[in-house]
């Protein structure tokens, strides 16, 4: 055991959270067209062929109780890998996101490599779809997709500009660096003091929006929605600010008239909408795990105009941006460094339920090639990102960009959210309003 095959604090956070009811893995629904009703079971082979040959798809967790680093876990290979576990082919489906919902409920095998591949036929023959599951210590959005396009067709990129030669890198620091080495730690100090600051600003005398809250039911209900781009960029260019900023505003428009219509009212709400930010840089040195942080910010769901709510997200994030990824109470999982190894074993559980003291609801983006995805030479036509549900929470958004669409991935309590077909509705309408709003 090496340092670099432990996991790194926020890794090993996602890996103490984790309950039978709130499982952490992230998923994402490919749909694929299907030439022929046997599609499926060939990219079924396919899938399991390929996973033999991707190293980082080989890698379990295993708890670590030695001195250095009691309390911890390490990423190693699975002596005993084998791709069939991994890789499941099911019966034709009649409907793609509720055959996802039950997959979901389902937590990943802790003794073996943190991932699934379930391939679903369509009762007909004429599409397929695929439901990727990977655990959360072991990969973040991007290190996932990293891991399903290698067991996808090769995509024909250009090739890598080479990184210029240098020295190599010291295992040791320089003694000539370390006033510097200090004040950098000490800086560190300093930004974990005022994250800790921003999160008790944020969650005192807060409460949760009783719509997006949920008991530990383990339940899981999918939905997915796919919007046109050039849509979200009619209102972009009138109002101006980011797609991202459209993307959020139109997931506030729609808490607004979900509320309204189950009854429970939008009247002084305001939900706290955790917005996660990669980290994560070209070329790093340790690809795997979790290289995230975030914003946190109010959504103006309270707001009965569209381009007031738009208005309002743009401003709220355009302050996180100014401020930076490392402060804030969205910074909060950056506190993860500050903790040791049986820290997070012991506190783990505790911070699993604290998620809803410090925000309501997740809204992430996960970012797609521009390129064409394809599986046997099928191409993907739609693919609906999915976060975890931490506990006490109801409701979790993910979205994606994939060639000219917009794909919202819903991911609901199903107790708590017998309607999530009924926000998912209201998403398509939200962005309606916009253009009209607009004048578009």
């Amino acid at each position: 055991m090496t340092a670099d095959d432990l996991l790194a604090p926020l890794d090993l956070a996602f890996w103490n959270i984790e309950s039978p009811a709130h499982p952490m893995h992230l998923g994402a629904l490919g749909v694929f067209t299907a030439p022929s009703p046997s599609a499926g079971a060939h990219a079924a082979d396919l899938l399991a062929a390929r996973a033999a040959a991707v190293p980082g798809l080989r890698m379990r967790i295993r708890d670590v109780w030695q001195p250095l680093a009691f309390g911890g876990a390490v990423r190693e290979p699975d002596p005993d890998f084998d791709p069939l576990h991994h890789v499941r082919l099911h019966a034709p489906a009649a409907d793609f996101q509720a055959a996802a919902g039950r997959l979901m409920e389902r937590p990943l095998e802790r003794g073996r490599p943190l991932w699934e591949a379930h391939v679903l036929p369509e009762e007909g023959g004429e599409r397929f779809a695929v439901l990727f599951k990977f655990h959360h210590a072991l990969a973040d959005g991007l290190r996932a997709l990293t891991l399903a396009a290698a067991v996808l067709d090769p995509l024909d990129l250009p090739a890598p500009t080479p990184r210029p030669a240098g020295p190599d890198r010291p295992s040791l620091p320089d003694v000539r660096r370390l006033p510097g080495l200090l004040r950098g730690a000490l800086s560190d100090v300093g930004r974990a003091l005022d994250i800790g600051a921003s999160v008790a600003v944020h969650t005192l005398g807060r409460q949760s929006t009783a719509a997006l809250t949920a008991g530990p039911t383990g339940t899981r209900r999918t939905a997915g929605v796919s919007l046109d781009l050039d849509d979200v960029h009619r209102v972009r260019k009138v109002v101006g600010g980011t797609v991202n900023d459209v993307l959020i505003a139109v997931v506030a428009g729609a808490l607004r008239h979900w509320l309204d219509e189950r009854g429970d009212g939008s009247e002084g709400v305001a939900p706290r909408a955790l917005i996660p930010v990669s980290r994560r840089r070209p070329r790093t040195a340790h690809p795997q795990g979790n290289r995230l942080s975030g914003y946190l910010i109010r959504l103006p769901v309270d707001d009965s105009d569209p381009l007031g709510r738009l208005a309002a997200v743009r401003a709220a994030m355009d302050r996180n941006k100014d401020a930076g990824p490392g402060r804030g109470a969205g910074a909060v999982a950056l506190l993860a460094d500050h903790v040791p190894a049986l820290g997070h074993r012991l506190g783990g559980p505790l911070v699993g339920q604290a998620a809803r003291l410090w925000f309501d609801i997740l809204v992430t983006s996960v970012p797609l090639p521009s390129l064409g995805l394809k599986l046997g030479g099928n191409p993907v036509t739609e693919v609906y990102p999915y976060a975890p549900l931490a506990r006490g929470q109801a409701l979790a958004v993910a979205v994606s960009t994939y060639r000219g669409r917009v794909h919202y991935g819903l991911v609901a309590d199903a107790e708590a959210v017998p309607d999530l077909d009924r926000f998912a509705r209201a998403l398509t309408g939200e962005v309606e309003t916009l253009i009209t709003a607009c004048g578009s």
